[in-house]
């Protein structure tokens, strides 16, 4: 039987040297790594387990789910945002990038084995079926979550539309777990939507940073310029909402600075072992295009670029939301009001393995122009405003309270107990149905969000200042 292992142990080491080989490890490495020989006796443990399951396993398993199952391994225990892609998650993160996509309209994590709420997205059936940031599903239908990758609990969370699926969720400062039905449907998110909110000021709102999103904006604030209700005036102010957005892709967050800041300014820097990981991002046509034939930011209404700007934030902003909110508040071109961002200040670079697979690797951190880290500490506003007047709603799931989070290399506070900012919490319920209420989403930019009456306060303060 040793012999056997042993033989079979020289042909695995083969197989997982080849795998290496098959993600450019070797040429993506630094010097020293890809001098270093390839752990050999380690190899050879995981060909003996691997033929042990061959040979011992109560049930056959193919060789292609165990060698997925092992990439899938090594990747999930590296870091919260680094996966293996099977070809239904390869196929969904392309088709996202785009706006369109079947299911319930969730950002979610991992954290010790379940399924952990990053953000719901706007406008979808897990925001009106009142699905939080923070809340942690044990169950989907009657399947247990724990023991399940993410790829399989989103693959399983997708379907065909019309059918529902039951979420059982555990929800800090709930007794017993809450039980939620929810009817998939095709989402197709709008990425910015904008509106005069009155004669002269004008907000617009990025759910999700797609690849239209820079250019649907330049659109959004043409049309605000040209609306009959302000009568052709220029703006006198602007708020850009960024709250509860999950991020998205690099260039369209460029191009989002780019509208605001003037040309070849540094938006974000990356850092990485790799000379691919270590680039400075510009407000250049380079940097943000990426598809397009034509530069839409040379389409900005005239102001753009000037029109006092706030900027709104809170802990469901991340990654490229941060970027943007860094880039704006270093340049001094905005204020950042709200509350402290969500903290992911890393680069996943997606490796096609295949035509259908691929992995995502947590490659480099980000850095504000003024070079610093947004890893697990975030954006801290310029203006701390909490979500109601008597404070947050909630707590917020944050980059520092998942498990296996990278450090912050600039600030090695970050993420600790005693850098976490102190958060004010609303004033206990009297009854059920009132505290069902304070658990509904608000209607961002409606008579009811403080935080935007905050906003439009200080911009109109700021018009007063000017004037002055």
């Amino acid at each position: 039987m040793r012999g056997k292992l042993q033989k079979f142990g020289l042909i695995g080491v083969g197989v997982v040297a080849g795998i290496l080989l098959s993600l450019n490890f070797s040429a993506n490495a630094s010097k020293e790594s890809a001098t270093s020989a390839l752990p050999v006796e380690e190899l050879r443990s995981f060909a003996d387990v691997f033929n042990a399951i061959k040979q011992g396993y109560v049930e056959p398993v193919d060789d292609k789910t165990l060698i997925n199952n092992a990439i899938s391994g090594m990747l999930s225990n590296l870091d919260p945002h680094s996966s293996y892609l099977d070809a239904d998650s390869f196929k969904d993160l392309q088709v996202s990038t785009q706006g369109e996509f079947g299911g319930l309209g969730l950002e979610v994590g991992m954290e010790d084995g379940y399924v952990k709420v990053v953000s719901p997205i706007e406008d979808t059936p897990a925001w009106r079926g009142g699905v939080k940031a923070g809340d942690l599903i044990i169950k989907l239908d009657d399947t247990l979550v724990k023991g399940m990758t993410i790829s399989d609990a989103v693959k399983k969370m997708r379907g065909k539309p019309k059918t529902d699926i039951t979420l059982t969720i555990v929800r800090k400062g709930e007794n017993k777990p809450l039980t939620l039905t929810l009817t998939r449907e095709i989402i197709k998110v709008q990425s910015v939507k904008s509106k005069l909110i009155e004669p002269g000021f004008g907000y617009v709102r990025i759910t999700q940073f797609q690849e239209e999103s820079a250019n649907d904006l330049v659109k959004a604030l043409d049309k605000l310029y040209k609306d009959k209700d302000n009568k052709g005036e220029p703006l006198r102010g602007l708020v850009l909402d960024l709250r509860n957005d999950p991020g998205g892709l690099l260039n369209a967050a460029v191009g989002v600075v780019a509208a605001f800041v003037p040309a070849n300014s540094l938006v974000v820097s990356t850092d990485g072992r790799t000379d691919d990981a270590k680039r400075k991002y510009t407000a250049s046509p380079d940097d943000y295009l990426r598809g397009h034939k034509s530069d839409y930011i040379k389409q900005l209404p005239e102001g753009a670029r000037t029109v006092p700007l706030i900027v709104l934030i809170n802990g469901g902003s991340a990654s490229a939301s941060e970027i943007v909110a860094g880039a704006l508040q270093d340049h001094k071109r905005a204020l950042v009001l709200g509350t402290q961002s969500f903290g992911k200040g890393s680069v996943q670079t997606v490796l096609p393995l295949s035509a259908s697979t691929a992995i995502k690797l947590t490659t480099a951190r980000y850095y504000t122009p003024s070079g610093r880290s947004i890893q697990a500490k975030g954006i801290t506003p310029d203006v701390v405003v909490e979500a109601t007047p008597n404070g947050e709603a909630r707590d917020w799931l944050r980059e520092a309270d998942l498990d296996r989070h990278l450090n912050n290399d600039k600030d090695q506070t970050a993420g600790k107990e005693g850098d976490k900012r102190a958060v004010k919490k609303t004033k206990p319920a009297k009854d059920e149905a009132e505290d069902e209420e304070s658990f509904k989403p608000i209607e961002f930019a409606s008579k009811a969000d403080y935080q935007m009456t905050q906003a439009m306060n200080l911009l109109k303060a700021w018009q007063i200042m000017q004037k002055k």
